[in-house]
């Protein structure tokens, strides 16, 4: 990265921690006083950035604050296990604080069938689309995402969790490791791995190096 762009990224990282912030958001309110014509960080390299920043001003809170995190998902993992759930985002690399949400991507033989679920089961939830270019689905559509909000007894307070509505189909390249070797994603086995790994290490700092 030139310097332009580590400074976006060490500002990005900030909004992200701090703010909770979305990376394409935080990227583009960090990159404002740098002109139009800069080069903007990889989400890869802003998540380098993010990993720095916790390591030097949240080591104290971040790990406890992601085992909440990814205790939720778990739960959530468990009750929408039809639906082949893996999670994926900041919370399942690692990086998620108490601002973070929960990202699920289910994968549906009919991806009504999940929203369905919900209603039956009494949830309530709010219905977006994301509009994700490398992984659209056939015909170009939206994905269609479910937003809803779970307690954290551990926190205090509720988390967000968004669940992606895949195609069966998707599953298939969802799993490809990033350049450095590292899943986006992982299932419920995988998931209680990392927590029992995260327990053993007693909270220690792991959002340095490879995620846990």
């Amino acid at each position: 990265m030139n310097s332009s762009t580590e400074e976006i990224a060490a500002a990005a990282a900030a909004l992200v921690v701090d703010e909770g912030m979305e990376y394409a958001a935080a990227k583009r309110k960090a990159a404002r006083d740098f002109g139009a014509r800069v080069e903007l960080p990889s989400n890869e390299q802003l998540e380098d950035a993010v990993r720095e920043y916790i390591a030097i001003f949240c080591a104290d809170t971040q790990p406890a604050e992601l085992k909440a995190l990814r205790e939720v998902a778990v739960l959530w993992m468990e009750r929408l296990a039809e639906f082949r759930p893996h999670l994926s985002g900041a919370a399942w690399r690692g990086t998620a604080t108490r601002l973070s949400a929960v990202h699920l991507d289910l994968y549906c033989d009919d991806t009504k069938a999940a929203e369905i679920a919900l209603i039956n089961a009494g949830v309530d939830y709010d219905s977006g689309s994301l509009d994700r270019p490398s992984q659209r689905r056939a015909g170009n559509e939206p994905l269609q995402v479910l937003s809803l909000s779970s307690p954290s007894r551990a926190l205090g307070e509720a988390v967000t969790v968004h669940l992606l509505l895949h195609d069966t189909d998707d599953q298939r390249g969802a799993l490809k490791p990033d350049a450095k070797g590292r899943s986006w994603r992982g299932d419920l086995a995988a998931l209680r791995r990392r927590l029992v790994t995260q327990n053993a290490s007693e909270g220690g700092a792991t959002v340095t190096g490879a995620p846990a």
